[in-house]
């Protein structure tokens, strides 16, 4: 009986594939419609598979757990990494008091530059303790991995281990590599080993280059070392449970020992109310299966909705396909007739039009999975930006290939099952006896085309509006005033702490570095800043005006700057005075603020001549700053930021410079001169010194990635989905004029004129737009509130963007609409009722 079936089965598809190929527009169309949306559908659900779901290439990655503060609302000291979830004493500790992990490691990612001197070039390193590749479980490829041995507190000289794609790329994937030495940041570290291809780290996003033990952390960082800094935020956890431990056990029992290790570990600096809110805190273990990501946050939502997005489309796609066959159902009305009137039983006849569905099911799932792989790899690559290289593993998978075959399952049914239930529910006596049109041309089954017509122009809708809202979205942020200059700004950021400067003359050494950098013809302006605008970093602390005992109610962000900047970036000097060479380590505190300044903290009093302290950790100096200048409103994260308060301090007036700088120049000089004069500066500064280079608009432009993302992908979508719905509309609207030849015959012979034949099938367009549009703005409006989040400058309910996707929707429509009317109303009325 099995074997009768599946003859039949193989019978019914090479039956199908025999209509299709005899059929080959209507397949053309249908197949290449699947292929686009199932292809735009798996092409995002395998970037959300990667970003969320994939587990990292390591055995038993379920057993894998992290420990942190379970929920950190409050946070005070200084913060590195992309993580930043663990100080070094608190990570010590948890090693020493956990129960619940057979073995348990700390990290942190971190670029290490490989070169030692002039333009930087960076690898993707990562800081592990001992045990980290033993709690993954890694072994080395060739070579060793690091133990506990070689991350022990002082360690001279430690080793690293790199990663495959590293050793092929920068050694050649020559054996001979281990034994070798590599110099990051300037030291000098021996390679052990090689970790396998399979295995590229546990971040999500980032692929590392090379690792290194923490006990080389103070080495590379020298003075800004956070080894022993209580309040330096650097760390994240991955552990394996011991056997028999669940997670819950576990993160309750690191729970338990939450009190003594932060007791332990209180950073001197803090206030009364600050040891408070740490004491607070509790720890707990967590998930640790799909890795680490940054991503997630950053692209969880717009994923979400690009997936929502390419799911109508989709949709839209199917209806217009089952439009189609519906239609062919039509002509093939008289042969499914014939067949029942044999003896063949209906379910035998639903079954052999669904193979037809399948064969067309699979052939676009399948171009559809090919066409995903092209697109998820451009989508990646969009991503990616001058100084962010994103890696994902986007190897297929068994969700991908089963989100894939159930897509071609689901659209298989969907425009299959109906138009084959419809062809093969007609009274065999009734076809015999009627007219060449056929029964399907009735009444009831041209209003299920009309059906799949309003649905496809409401969800068309929905997605034109969403397109007109991102691409709004985007243009509110591209005209957005940052405040400042944005052409024309270079950032050159400085490494010079392989010179050996000592801290009172570092200041020295960096004015004397602008000066040089100022005497190159065509450079228009430079300057330092501690934080450059629109980077995303930010330092901000409470202040005390003076007079006062409690800090102000809101908190300002703070940079350093070195005179000059105001002008190299265009800033308007509103009243007071720039900083001057007055303005030295040892003379009174100042400061330049800016309106909102003033605004929100002196609530609108006469800046100069005010004084504040900044409120700092006990036992630190809190000195008077005196207002000297004010300057206009600037941006400060990012665009999207609401202006905030802003204090300038002199870099001059450092008491503790760095040895690094940030110096921002205005040229009208071509990049490459630009870059080549300053490389030549640098050089003759200190030959060790590292430097790198940043285009403002490059960088502002990296910024908007996310935004430009969904513009673009929700505008080719929109598209896809108006061109579609409007091919559905032309169908029917042909299919509804081939119908009605005899009746427009007859209307002209009594006198109707063109304007009115074309008025008449206007009129059922338009019937159908207005019941799509109206279904599809309430669905728009309802759905717009998800994108809330993601928009700037524009509201997701805004009445202008749904009237403008309504108009350009149904104007495209009419126009479709348009050429079967202007056709009908060119019938000969005596040819038409000739041929009826």
């Amino acid at each position: 009986m099995n074997g009768g079936w599946l003859g039949s089965l193989v019978q019914d598809l090479r039956y199908g594939a025999r209509v299709l190929r005899l059929n080959a527009g209507f397949t053309a169309v249908a197949v290449l419609s699947l292929a686009l949306g199932v292809g735009a559908n798996t092409a995002i659900f395998q970037l959300i598979d990667a970003v969320r779901l994939n587990s990292i290439p390591v055995k038993h990655p379920e057993q894998l757990a992290t420990v942190r503060i379970a929920d950190r609302h409050w946070s005070s000291g200084r913060f590195e990494g992309r993580y930043s979830q663990l100080t070094d004493p608190q990570w010590e500790q948890i090693r020493d008091h956990q129960q619940g992990f057979s073995s348990l490691a700390a990290w942190e990612p971190h670029s290490f530059n490989l070169a030692k001197g002039g333009e930087a070039r960076y690898a993707e390193g990562v800081w592990v303790s001992g045990q980290f590749f033993e709690v993954l479980q890694v072994r080395a490829l060739i070579g060793r991995t690091l133990t506990a041995q070689d991350d022990q507190r002082g360690c001279g000289s430690p080793p690293a281990v790199l990663s495959y794609s590293f050793w092929q790329r920068e050694y050649g994937g020559k054996a001979e590599v281990v034994g070798q030495t590599i110099h990051l940041e300037g030291h000098p570290f021996e390679i052990v080993g090689v970790t396998p291809a399979g295995f590229y780290g546990i971040e999500v996003g980032h692929s590392y280059d090379v690792a290194v033990p923490l006990c080389s952390e103070p080495i590379l960082r020298g003075e800004d070392s956070l080894m022993d800094n209580r309040s330096g935020w650097w760390l994240v956890t991955v552990g394996r449970l011991k056997p028999g431990w669940s997670l819950a056990q576990a993160s309750a029992q690191v729970n338990s020992i939450s009190s003594g290790i932060l007791q332990a570990t209180i950073p001197p600096g803090y206030e009364p109310g600050a040891v408070k809110h740490y004491l607070e805190y509790r720890f707990g273990a967590f998930p640790a299966e799909t890795g680490f990501s940054n991503l997630r946050q950053t692209y969880d939502d717009p994923l979400s909705i690009l997936l929502a997005i390419a799911g109508f489309v989709l949709l839209i796609a199917c209806a217009n396909i089952a439009n189609l066959m519906l239609a062919r159902a039509s002509a093939r009305e008289r042969e499914i007739t014939v067949r029942l009137s044999l003896g063949a039983s209906r379910w035998r006849l639903v079954r052999q039009l669904l193979a037809e569905s399948a064969l067309l099911a699979i052939v676009g799932a399948l171009l559809g999975a090919l066409l995903a792989q092209w697109l998820s790899r451009f989508l990646l690559a969009s991503l990616t930006t001058q100084d962010s290289t994103l890696f994902l593993d986007l190897s297929l998978d068994w969700r991908i290939l089963g989100f894939t075959g159930g897509i071609a399952i689901l659209t298989a049914m969907f425009f299959g099952l109906v138009p084959a239930l419809r062809a093969t529910g007609v009274s065999p006596a009734a076809v015999l006896k009627a007219t060449g049109r056929g029964t399907t041309g009735g009444r009831e089954r041209f209003s299920l085309r009309r059906a799949l017509v309003i649905s496809q122009v409401a969800f068309s809708l929905v997605l034109v509006f969403g397109a007109v809202l991102f691409a709004r979205s985007l243009g509110n942020l591209l005209s957005t005033d940052a405040g400042f200059r944005t052409s024309g700004i270079l950032e050159m950021d400085v490494d010079f702490s392989r010179l050996g400067i000592a801290p009172g003359q570092r200041t020295a050494f960096k004015l004397a570095l602008i000066e040089h950098i100022r005497a190159i013809a065509g450079v228009d302006g430079a300057a330092d800043a501690s934080i450059v605008p629109l980077s995303g970093n930010g330092w901000n602390q409470n202040v005390i005006l003076a007079g006062q005992v409690k800090a102000a109610e809101v908190t300002p962000q703070f940079s350093e700057i070195s005179s000059g900047y105001f002008e190299t970036m265009g800033i308007s000097m509103l009243r007071g005075r720039d900083f001057g060479t007055g303005d030295t380590a040892t003379s009174p505190k100042v400061a330049i603020v800016n309106e909102a300044f003033v605004k929100k903290i002196l609530k609108g009093a006469e800046p100069i001549g005010q004084r504040f302290q900044i409120e700092a950790f006990v036992g630190q100096p809190r000195p008077v700053i005196e207002i000297v200048g004010l300057v206009k409103d600037t941006k400060y994260y990012d665009l999207r930021d609401e202006t905030s308060p802003i204090a300038y301090f002199a870099s001059a007036q450092d008491a503790k410079p760095d040895q690094y700088d940030q110096i921002l120049i205005h040229s009208t000089l071509p990049l490459g001169s630009l870059t080549a004069a300053l490389k030549e500066v640098a050089a003759h500064a200190g030959p060790l010194m590292s430097v790198e280079f940043h285009s403002m608009q490059n960088s502002i432009h990296d910024s908007l990635i996310r935004d430009r993302l969904m513009a673009t992908l929700s505008g080719f979508f929109g598209a896809l989905a108006a061109l579609l719905a409007v091919i559905g509309l032309y169908g029917v609207i042909s299919y509804s004029v081939g119908q009605r030849i005899n009746e427009i015959g007859i209307r002209m012979a009594l006198g109707a004129q063109r304007r009115d034949i074309v008025g008449m099938v206007l009129r059922e367009a338009g019937g159908m737009l207005v019941g799509g549009i109206a279904a599809g703005a309430g669905l728009a409006l309802l759905l717009g509130k998800s994108a809330e989040a993601l928009l700037y400058g524009i509201k997701p309910r805004d009445p202008l963007t749904i009237a403008l996707s309504a108009l350009g929707l149904a104007g495209v429509a009419l126009l479709a609409s348009f050429l079967p009317a202007r056709r009908a109303s060119r019938l000969d009325p005596m040819a038409a009722l000739r041929d009826e």
